[in-house]
């Protein structure tokens, strides 16, 4: 009973600020849930001395809630999956290489990056943390969630290109990214003499190689089941079952869940749209799919905004978080310039294309949750206040002004 009350408590005030924002804000939707969360949060902190029992359910709540385990193990697999479904995979294709490369190689350089820039801003700060703890921040902060800037770069007619180069960076390096994590997660748990490049190897091998391997698997069945048949509800029955089954046995198999979730999503929005789906049936999956990651993304980020509530804030937390956007968008800039530079040779790009990448890569709700799972002694209260710190700035002011941003460098179009 309580867990099905927290879920309630958790739909009506993401209907509640919905409808506040749609009502008086107008801002985009899971950005104005956020805001509204987090006016909401801090209202109830102020409210902490004249009415101590708002304050102290309201905290009760919120710290009952496993953050990391609800992103990680629920919401993740549906919005990645919807994320994939609606992608156009033709387009994807002929940008594969781009977005492999900022999902990859542009993933590790920004994880270097803002690794070892942090290392420095502490050294200047006096106050030393280990380079490993540095790196596991670096890993945690780098992965974008463009979930709530993809409806702002469509209204702001961005070329469709540069959309889905957002769009699939953001599906791939999100599994990349948890691989990457647990591989600096465990060299910071056992000693870095403990892991060498083998078992690290090894372990990127299982977990993406596993995962894109069972995503295939996967995908190719519920390809053949929704083929063998045409009603909707039974092939929307399916997709949920892909979702949810496939991702419990990822996490199961010890792979990585999101990338198998991703390619079902890519396999479902090719084949399975195209060849498996009668155009009724196609209908009713987008918009089952569609409700499924607007309610998702409201209770994301209604979470988000709550979340204020638990975070461990001092001065020096502060003080980081704040220097710490800076060297995320720096880091961030050149793990997307390099790639480009490199490419450039090759093929041509959207002018300002480094610009809106660097701006538009959002850090969102996955961030948070791996700075989460970090131990004690990893000093986990100092990176989840500077993680929550950089992922607010980037939703509220990247969010609310990549739009325009893209208006004023003048290459809105298609």
């Amino acid at each position: 009973m309580e867990l099905f009350t927290t879920f309630t408590i958790l739909i009506v005030l993401s209907a509640t600020f919905a409808y506040i924002n749609e009502r008086y804000l107008k801002f985009p939707r899971t950005i104005g849930i956020m805001i509204v969360s987090l006016i909401t949060s801090l209202v109830i902190i102020g409210l902490a001395s004249p009415i101590p029992a708002i304050y102290e359910e309201s905290t009760a709540l919120v710290g009952s809630l496993n953050f990391s385990k609800v992103v990680m193990e629920v919401l993740l697999s549906f919005l990645l999956f919807a994320g994939a479904l609606h992608v156009d995979t033709r387009t994807l294709a002929s940008e594969q290489k781009p977005i492999l490369a900022f999902a990859t190689i542009g993933l590790l350089i920004s994880t270097f990056l803002v690794g070892t820039l942090v290392y420095f801003m502490f050294q200047l700060l006096s106050y030393p943390v280990d380079y490993i703890y540095c790196l596991l921040f670096g890993s945690l902060i780098s992965p974008t969630d463009p979930i709530a800037v993809l409806s702002i770069l469509k209204n702001a007619r961005v070329p469709k290109q540069l959309e889905v180069k957002i769009t699939g960076e953001s599906l791939f390096n999100d599994g990349i990214a948890v691989v990457v994590f647990l591989s600096l997660f465990e060299m910071a748990r056992l000693g870095i003499g403990e892991v060498s490049t083998l078992d690290i190897a090894l372990l990127f091998l299982k977990e993406a190689g596993g995962g894109i391997v069972l995503g295939i698997a996967l995908g190719y069945a519920g390809f053949y089941l929704m083929k063998s048949i045409d009603e909707y509800i039974v092939e929307v029955l399916i997709t949920l079952a892909l979702v949810m089954g496939g991702y419990t046995l990822a996490l199961n198999l010890h792979i990585s869940g999101p990338l198998a979730v991703v390619v079902m999503g890519l396999m479902m929005s090719d084949k399975g749209r195209t060849k498996a789906m009668s155009e009724n049936t196609r209908e009713y999956v987008d918009k089952s799919w569609e409700l499924i990651d607007e309610v998702l993304n409201a209770v994301l980020f209604v979470l988000i905004g709550m979340e204020i509530l638990v975070m461990p804030f001092d001065r020096l937390y502060i003080i980081a978080g704040i220097i710490a956007i800076v060297l995320v968008l720096v880091s961030r800039f050149v793990a997307v310039w390099l790639p480009i530079s490199l490419m450039k040779l090759r093929r041509a790009f959207v002018p300002k294309t480094v610009r809106i990448l660097t701006w538009g890569g959002l850090r969102g709700g996955i961030s948070v949750a791996l700075a989460l799972t970090l131990t004690e002694d990893m000093q986990r209260e100092l990176w989840v206040s500077m993680t929550y710190i950089v992922v607010i700035f980037s939703i509220i002011v990247q969010g609310l002004t990549i739009g325009s941003l893209v208006k004023r460098l003048g290459i809105s179009g298609q």
